[in-house]
Formats: structure tokens, sequence, C-alpha cells
């Protein structure tokens, strides 16, 4: 079974690839909407990969912290997260 770091460098090389695209059809000059789909997914792709990022983060990180004393800590990191996301 793949572990989550092998997951999130597929997802990276899979986005890497998609930015590669966007960048062939501006080059030449592809329809302004097929870009935009393009960019679309990317950014989708990006968005999936904060989610896959944030889960293993609170699984592994944030207990550790609160384990250790740190609840502060971690809710301050989760928060701030929060808020990145909200944008």
């Amino acid at each position: 079974m793949k572990t989550t770091k092998d997951k999130i460098i597929r997802r990276l090389k899979i986005i890497e690839g998609q930015v590669r695209g966007v960048q062939k059809m501006v080059e030449k000059d592809t329809y302004c909407i097929d870009v935009i789909t393009q960019t679309s997914a990317a950014k989708q792709g990006l968005s999936n990969l904060e989610d896959l990022l944030l889960e293993r983060h609170l699984g592994s990180c944030v207990l550790n912290q609160v384990k250790s004393g740190q609840a502060d800590k971690a809710k301050k990191e989760i928060l701030k997260v929060y808020k990145l996301k909200r944008v």
C-alpha cells in the first residue's frame, strides 16, 4: 500500500504535468476557455493536495503537539490553516 508521502509526490507530479500543459497551451495560442478549464483542473489538484497534507498534519503533528502539552500551538496552526483555506 502506498504511503501518504508517495500519494503526495504522485499528486505533485500530476499537477506539475498539468501546469506544463497549460504553458504549452498558452504558447500555442489555445482557445482561452480550454486554458481556463485546465487551470481549474490544476487548482482543484492543489486543493486536493492541501486536503491530504492537512489530514496528514492533523493525524500526526497536531496529535503529537496536544499529547506533549502544546495544545495552544496546535490550535493556532489549525486556525491559521482554516483562514488560509477560506480565501
